[in-house]
């Protein structure tokens, strides 16, 4: 055995190095470098891996918390795994920084614990009108873009996705909320929803999870207000966590939002399921 080991590894000496001497680098996109909120941070641009080699335009996706140590690389991931399988369409996938996740994505809070607890939180309208107004017209201008976006966040960052669509539904032509935080501030956001009268708005794919209590009322009264627009993915009872929410639910939520014309995903189990709900108080 050592004798055959030993033969193994000197065949490996004698056939000479295993990589180039100058490996070349990877690149798969750009960073700006922008300010906002009395913070400097980086707009993440990843590009679909024909970009260079093609006249072709992609829809924007905004992947909110998208830092490099954040969800960018991750959501990439995951869209150039839809791109294997054809379960939703090449996108330019834009990572938007955040450096105080409660004071950029959060509105104010009429609760006193909440606001003990992040005594920061609440300009969410002021980083909307920043991520509408200027991130977007850079992007826009930079860009093969095909005049399609979409935002999409989790938690935190899918408060300020449904407070998006529900506030500025022009903004974006389609929205992913994932496991949304609608509990914040005694779940006004669909409090407010629900008083309103039903309006055209783009498609929201909305998730939940295993959050339960007021995340979870907030929710399913927000879904209930939201009409069919909606894919209310319900993941209640399934291995979903409010943790792994993104990792297990953008695939659909992506291929729910860029439909492709690909007919064998249901074949392969490529199914996003949108569920019914019932009523909530």
């Amino acid at each position: 055995m050592r004798l055959s080991r030993f033969a193994a590894f000197a065949a490996l000496v004698l056939a000479g190095p295993l990589i180039a001497e100058e490996p070349s680098p990877i690149s798969l996109g750009e960073a700006h470098v922008v300010t906002t909120h009395d913070s400097e941070r980086r707009i993440n641009v990843l590009l679909p891996l024909d970009y260079e080699e093609s006249d072709n335009a992609y829809p924007l996706v905004f992947v909110l918390d998208g830092g490099e140590a954040q969800d960018i690389y991750l959501a990439h991931g995951i869209h150039t795994w839809n791109q294997l399988w054809g379960r939703s369409q090449p996108a330019i996938i834009i990572g938007v920084e955040t450096v105080d996740r409660q004071r950029e994505l959060l509105p104010p809070s009429a609760s006193p614990q909440e606001r003990e607890r992040y005594p920061t939180a609440g300009e969410a309208d002021a980083f909307r009108q920043w991520l509408i107004d200027d991130v977007m017209p850079m992007v826009r201008a930079r860009y093969r873009e095909n005049g399609t976006a979409i935002l999409v966040g989790e938690s935190a960052a899918g408060h300020f996705v449904a407070e998006t669509w529900m506030t500025r539904p022009e903004a974006f032509d389609a929205y992913a909320a994932l496991s949304p935080s609608l509990q914040w501030d005694n779940q006004s956001l669909s409090r407010k929803l629900s008083g309103e009268p039903p309006i055209m708005r783009p498609p929201l794919f909305l998730s939940l999870a295993d959050e339960g209590g007021a995340t979870e009322e907030g929710a399913l009264r927000f879904v209930n207000a939201a009409g069919d627009a909606v894919c209310f993915a319900d993941r209640r009872s399934s291995h979903v966590r409010h943790a792994n929410t993104m990792h297990q639910l953008l695939a659909d939520a992506l291929q729910f939002l860029l439909p492709t014309d690909a007919d064998w995903l249901e074949e392969y189990g490529f199914v996003v399921e949108c569920s019914e709900v019932g009523e909530t108080k």
